[in-house]
């Protein structure tokens, strides 16, 4: 049995751990998750040294390069704040697999004080701020993917759509293959390019079937894939990260 996880209440701080994608390729995504916790009245704290988590170099089976990598963000944490990270993936990869990187080594205690304070962002906004939101923008049809690791490793299908359940102009449309992988899935799309292409035009002809004019995620790397995808086959849909989509329709 899943345990159950304990919440603590909104806290005055919190750490913001920000990904390489959205470093490299959706700054603006960081940003806006920013703004979101800044508007509830919590100090976000950036750490300027951190880097990678490591999930590449885990699930490609690279386990020392990936702890070396691990090892280098654990020091980057030493108060003790809440870390948000705006992706499922990498917030499943340092809750999840940190503890079992660093089992029996020295850095164990520090491993599973980091994993046990992670969040990943809608969880946090739900489960920690509460956040209630206040719907500005214009009707529109919406579908959400969630991660295959938010989905299924951090346990959180229903954070993103309770959010989005608070936009009173969004009709949040379901999608026949809602729980299908994007095809992405980190070094996969690298690795079976063949294979991602035909799970990505999957889920893509899924979310037009259901009439969403607009889609959201909360791993830049599923974002990536699925409006790439649209890009290509010049469809109208377009796509952006969660946080981009409620900062923009709540400010």
């Amino acid at each position: 049995m899943t345990p159950v996880k304990c919440y603590p209440s909104k806290p005055e701080k919190v750490y913001f751990f920000g990904t390489c994608l959205i470093d490299m390729f959706y700054p603006e995504a960081g940003l806006d998750a920013i703004r979101l916790l800044e508007r509830e009245g919590i100090e976000v704290i950036f750490p300027e040294d951190q880097t990678c988590c490591g999930q590449p170099a885990h699930t490609s089976g690279y386990q020392s390069q990936c702890r070396a990598v691990a090892l280098a963000q654990l020091d980057l944490f030493p108060d003790p704040w809440p870390i948000v990270v705006p992706s499922g993936s990498c917030g499943g990869m340092m809750s999840t697999h940190y503890p079992h990187l660093f089992a029996g080594t020295e850095h164990e205690a520090r491993a599973k004080d980091v994993a046990g304070r992670v969040f990943e962002l809608t969880e946090f906004l739900v489960h920690v701020c509460h956040l209630k939101l206040d719907d500005r923008g214009e009707p529109q049809k919406l579908a959400m993917h969630t991660s295959c690791s938010a989905r299924r490793e951090m346990g959180l299908a229903e954070t993103g759509p309770a959010l989005l359940a608070q936009l009173g102009q969004v009709e949040l449309v379901e999608q026949a293959r809602t729980a299908e992988c994007c095809g992405f899935g980190g070094t996969f799309a690298v690795r079976h390019p063949e294979v991602s292409a035909a799970m990505v035009e999957d889920k893509t002809q899924a979310i037009e079937a259901a009439g969403a004019e607009h889609f959201v995620t909360s791993d830049c790397g599923c974002l990536m894939n699925i409006a790439g995808r649209f890009d290509h086959r010049k469809a109208s849909v377009k796509g952006e990260h969660i946080a981009s989509y409620l900062w923009r329709r709540t400010s």
